[in-house]
Formats: structure tokens, sequence, C-alpha cells
């Protein structure tokens, strides 16, 4: 099974926190420090040369693409997402901004699935870790300690026990597709980057990290 590197999208955001309400929720109701996997179908074609049509070719799994994992910090004023994109950055915004953003090309959602640490007591932690680096741009190099973020990477330096060890592991990352080729988005990328493809460098992606044995699925729906 082939599995790569997967982002969303980039920007920046100045964020003031009032009161926050993190943590405990109800059964079956989003949580403060749940993870949110986004998954296409395998034959869902984005638009042709974008880095969304690479990720899918360089992506394997049994039954979905997982593409991008993101944050949830439930508020007392509503459900925001912490998470690193294309499109804003490392960035806190409405439940309903990052739906938006992960809408296809048909007007239809991809599929949301949720995972929990399963053991929870450290997510007000992580949370206010993933905070202390909204503003960063988006990591379009997936290098690691540059100033910026690729979504895996910003649950990962944000996931810590109470030491300061990180509760995911890096594993080489892929960038070639089922026939063990390199797209030609990510040569063209990284050529303009200055850099090879970093095929085999340490790093995280979501399909990996959805595989954790510290989450467990939560029956949940966006």
């Amino acid at each position: 099974m082939k599995k790569s590197i997967f982002l969303a999208a980039a920007a920046f955001a100045a964020i003031i926190f009032g009161c926050r309400s993190r943590g405990g929720a109800p059964a079956g109701q989003l949580r403060s420090g749940d993870l949110v996997f986004v998954a296409i179908p395998l034959d869902y074609v984005p638009e042709g040369g974008s880095m969304a049509e690479a990720i899918t070719a360089s992506t394997g799994s049994d039954e979905m693409n997982i593409i991008h994992v993101a944050i949830a910090d439930v508020a007392d004023d509503g459900v925001y997402i912490i998470d690193a994109t294309l499109a804003h950055g490392v960035d806190r915004h409405p439940l309903d901004t990052f739906k938006a953003d992960f809408t296809l090309k048909d007007g239809s959602l991809p599929t949301f699935i949720i995972k929990r640490l399963k053991e929870p007591e450290s997510a007000p932690d992580c949370i206010e870790k993933a905070v202390s680096f909204c503003g960063q741009p988006y990591d379009t190099a997936f290098l690691k300690d540059n100033g910026a973020m690729y979504c895996s990477e910003l649950v990962r330096e944000s996931y810590l026990t109470a030491a300061g060890a990180y509760l995911f592991d890096e594993k080489p990352m892929n960038w070639k597709d089922s026939e063990g080729n390199i797209p030609e988005y990510w040569t063209f990328l990284f050529g303009l980057l200055g850099m090879d493809v970093p095929q085999g460098e340490p790093g995280t992606n979501p399909a990996d990290m959805m595989d954790s044995p510290l989450l467990e699925t939560v029956d949940i729906t966006l």
C-alpha cells in the first residue's frame, strides 16, 4: 500500500480567542482535539495539473484516498477547524469554511472520518500548541523546521506527550504513483523550489496517521 504526503491549503490568520470550552462533549458529538480526516473516492479526478491530482496519484488506499487531516476545536461560540492548507496556510476557521474548502467539483462533500485519541487528556494542550502555529504559510517544500507546515506536519508538531515527545511517528515520504513513477507535477513543483523531489525523506501523511494505534474511530457526521 503506497501512501504519500497530503495537503489542503495556505495563508495566514490573526486569531484572538475569548472564552473557550475544550475537551468534554456529549457522546456522539465532536470534541476538541478530534482529528478530521478527508477522504475522496479512488476514481475521483481533480482538475488536471493540480496539486490535488498529484496527491491522488501518489496516494494508495484500499478504498479511499486520504488527502488531508485537520484538528477540531469546539468552543463556546461554535466548532472551529485548525489545519494547514494552500488556501489559508495554518489557520483556525469555522467548520463551515472547512467544509466549503473541501467541497468536490460536483458540489458533494468528501467523506470525513473522525478519529479521537484513546487517551484524550492531552487534547487541550494539543489545541493550544496548534494555535501557536497559526499564521505560518503552507509548506510546499514538505521540509521540517522551515517556518511553514503541511497538514499532517501540523498535527505531529501539535500532539505531544506531557514530556514533549511526539505522539505520531515519521515515515519515509512517498511521492510515486501506483506504477512507481513520480507525477510530473511534483517534479515541476520541486524544480521551481530548486530541489529534487524528496522521495524517501522522513515526514508524515494523513493516511499513515489515520492508522495510528493511538486513535480510535468515532461515529460522527459533520
